[in-house]
């Protein structure tokens, strides 16, 4: 009866424009219970058929489709993303484009040898073990695209890909239905997503994209299955899409660190669900605990938990030597079986007359390197380079001399010593370690260092002092365990890895400089690794090991660094990210001339440049909306509905969309067009739910039956369209051969709608 006074107050002060176009009902207690009620649902995010049912399930249950329809419609969307994605899932029958990588790390799985990639190992341990279960051998060796595979067993890595690529499209409509309560929503969706050109090449190859996306689309499905389990708290169907949603992400980020993105978007999803909570004067204060602890558990402990034990499996695995040992330090490698260094022997101090290798300490800072090769014209003296090389190479060995000769000892030979003035010879060029106030090549405040005399004689440019960090004078230099600096006595600089990759004409390889800044720096910190010298004793090296979180800490260092510092591959296109969302630029998989079979990876147009405008339209019509309910305007409680669902649901998907492409617009290191990919996936499902409103919201024009009839032949045109456009471009997925297509004759001749596309 208070409420009911206050809203009479209320029409007595002629403020009556919020209220002129209800209806007038009788106001009871159950009434004002429901109201209050639908307003907390509203607040919450969900709608007034969130309460909870007697039964104790919610009632907000299915949309209005009988259980065998909905199982039609799930099976029609399962059986076209099967046969879609693996549809001559064997052709090409060779390599195409990064399966040169990653099928070859899955051989390197069951070899158990070590490698080094900048992503967490996750995808390509899965791949690794399809292909061990579906009986390939590891022995095929992924040279280069367009390596035929002849013999080997291939299929099983690839379907394994297309299998998890089929789940897209399914878990896509899954979400959309659970987000709109709308059949037709989430078939739009999956329409979108099955007959999408780009999601089905993506899809069939051994790649880590369709399993990172797996992950991705498995952490909001389930988030979102999470959210519409809040009226039943601690429910074992509650916990089951909490630890789910876990899960999921762990996997996400444990096939490549871009899963950090879907972590971020169900963080902010949970930061809104507790604040929710807190403001639910129903629950006490340990009521708000629990389910604090119990995301804290299931979204942040278990996911870190798991993501830690792929590491542990992936090192007790790869256990031998391998080709990525150089990017890690002495210590990772005396773990690895084979290696040089595992359970080994050698001298234990350093001495003249001895054949060394030196590591630099920065992570990934490489050994140091020479070469046959001379610096270019222009870029300091031209004399032979000095670098950086991650891998392990007879061009890493250097002889110690000292300062006034090169003649070998009879006898025990001399230890040096902190403070000692030596010579570093190449061994196989003879050249000198040398430096000079030349620039550096790319570390413009450094000087340059090269390889200078012949046969150890050069000049007194050529002379090191060696310092033991932490040391005194006549402190004897340890094999692996000192640090060492080189000092180069005629300028007074520091030998420093700068951790830049050089152009071509340096092969890629580490700059190493002399630095004038003296300041200790693993960049400018040196250990002995190898160690050869017959006429000392050898000693243990196997107290080196390192711990497991040491190992683990190291591994992230590299890869992270590895990753900030990819650059693209010769002949390969890159791109930026505001080509993504229009299509402006694919990206070729296989072939280049008509001879070859060509595989080029381009999303289909029609559902692109949909998606392109729905992303423009879906505000538009979030504004129309929010206008028209703020100003009263009498539109109907299933048109509030609709609101409602665009403003949360379709509000949830956009911010997916913009922690999924955003963030690429600031990374430093190389994009390409497959990085859309995960924001891809939720611009469609937003495009599912903008376009499904836009047509139901047809009877603003028409009066039924004929609005309906709008609103199908909409749906049509639109599936029309969708399939068409497949049935033009479908040969960039499943191959090509012939003719280019702006050659004569060819089958895909007129379908360069823009002039970028490269098919």
């Amino acid at each position: 009866m208070a409420k009911e006074g206050c809203i009479t107050q209320l029409n007595t002060t002629g403020d009556t424009s919020t209220l002129r176009n209800r209806k007038i009902v009788p106001t009871s207690a159950k009434t004002l219970q429901t109201q209050s009620k639908d307003r907390d649902s509203q607040t919450s995010g969900h709608t007034e058929d969130d309460t909870q049912s007697s039964n104790g399930t919610s009632a907000r249950g299915n949309p209005s489709k009988d259980p065998l329809s909905s199982g039609v419609l799930l099976m029609l969307v399962v059986g076209l993303s099967l046969s879609t994605r693996l549809y001559k899932i064997t052709e090409p029958p060779h390599v195409c484009w990064d399966e040169t990588h990653f099928g070859k790390m899955g051989s390197y799985y069951i070899n158990r040898t070590f490698f080094f990639d900048v992503h967490p190992p996750l995808g390509k341990m899965l791949i690794g073990l399809a292909g061990y279960m579906t009986g390939y051998d590891g022995t095929f060796p992924f040279i280069k695209p367009g390596d035929k595979y002849g013999h080997h067993n291939y299929w099983g890595m690839r379907g394994f890909c297309a299998v998890l690529g089929s789940f897209l499209p399914i878990f896509a409509y899954l979400t959309v239905l659970e987000l709109s309560q709308s059949y037709s929503a989430a078939l739009i969706t999956a329409t979108l997503l099955i007959f999408d050109t780009g999601c089905i090449t993506l899809s069939q190859y051994i790649l880590l994209d369709p399993i990172l996306l797996f992950f991705i689309m498995a952490a909001v499905l389930s988030m979102v299955k999470f959210n519409h389990q809040r009226y039943r708290p601690f429910s074992s169907s509650w916990w089951l899409w909490l630890v789910l949603t876990g899960v999921n992400l762990s996997g996400a980020l444990g096939v490549k660190f871009v899963g950090l993105f879907v972590i971020l978007l169900v963080g902010l999803n949970t930061v809104w669900d507790l604040w929710r909570l807190l403001g639910d004067l129903s629950l006490s204060l340990v009521d708000i605990t629990k389910h604090l602890l119990a995301r804290v558990f299931g979204l942040i402990l278990l996911p870190l938990f798991l993501y830690v034990t792929i590491f542990a499996i992936h090192f007790v695995v790869l256990n031998k030597s391998g080709p990525g040992d150089g990017f890690f330090s002495s210590a990772f490698q005396s773990r690895l079986i084979g290696n040089n260094l595992h359970n080994a022997s050698m001298p234990e101090y350093l001495a003249y007359g001895s054949t060394i290798t030196i590591k630099n300490l920065r992570i990934a800072g490489g050994y140091l390197h020479s070469h046959w090769h001379l610096y270019p014209e222009g870029v300091g003296a031209k004399q032979q380079q000095v670098t950086a090389y991650l891998h392990k190479d007879y061009n890493n060995l250097w002889l110690v001399n000292r300062k006034d000769d090169n003649e070998s000892q009879s006898g025990t030979p001399d230890l040096v010593r902190h403070g000692d003035i030596i010579r570093l010879e190449h061994k196989e060029t003879t050249r000198n370690l040398h430096g000079h106030l030349h620039e550096a090549p790319l570390t413009k405040k450094h000087f340059q260092v090269t390889g200078y005399g012949t046969n150890g004689t050069g000049d007194s440019n050529d002379l090191w002092q060696v310092e033991v960090c932490g040391g005194r004078k006549g402190d004897l230099v340890k094999v692996l365990r000192s640090k060492v600096r080189f000092l180069h006595r005629a300028t007074g600089c520091v030998l420093f890895s700068s951790g830049k990759t050089l152009p071509k004409w340096g092969w890629e390889q580490v700059e190493v400089t002399c630095s004038p800044y003296l300041k200790e720096t693993p960049s400018s910190q040196w250990n002995i690794e190898d160690h050869i010298n017959p006429k000392l004793p050898n000693i243990s090296l196997s107290v080196l090991k390192p711990h497991f979180l040491e190992i683990l800490l190291e591994s992230h260092i590299v890869m992270l660094r590895g990753n900030s510092g990819l650059k693209p591959k010769d002949h390969e296109m890159n791109s930026k990210p505001w080509h993504w969302p229009i299509n402006y630029q694919g990206l070729r998989f296989s072939g280049v001339n008509d001879t070859e079979y060509r595989v080029y990876l381009l999303g289909n147009p029609v559902v692109w440049w949909i998606n392109v405008a729905s992303l423009g339209l879906y505000p538009i019509m979030v504004a129309v909306a929010s206008i028209a309910i703020q100003r009263g305007f009498s539109i109907g409680q299933k048109r509030i509905e609709h609101s409602r669902v665009l403003t949360r649901e379709g509000g949830l998907l956009l911010l997916g969309w913009l922690l999924h492409y955003a963030p690429f617009y600031i990374m430093g290191r190389v994009l390409y067009y497959h990085h859309y990919f995960s924001a891809m996936l939720f611009s469609s499902m937003l495009t599912g739910i903008t376009i499904d409103i836009l047509l139901k919201s047809t009877d603003l024009l028409l009066h039924p039956p004929y609005s309906d009839w709008l609103q199908r032949l909409g749906q049509m045109v639109l599936l029309v369209s969708v399939l068409y456009s497949f049935y033009l471009f479908h040969p960039l997925s499943y191959g090509m051969t012939g003719p280019l297509a702006h050659e004569p004759g060819s089958a895909m001749a007129g379908l360069k709608w823009m002039d970028s596309w490269d098919f």
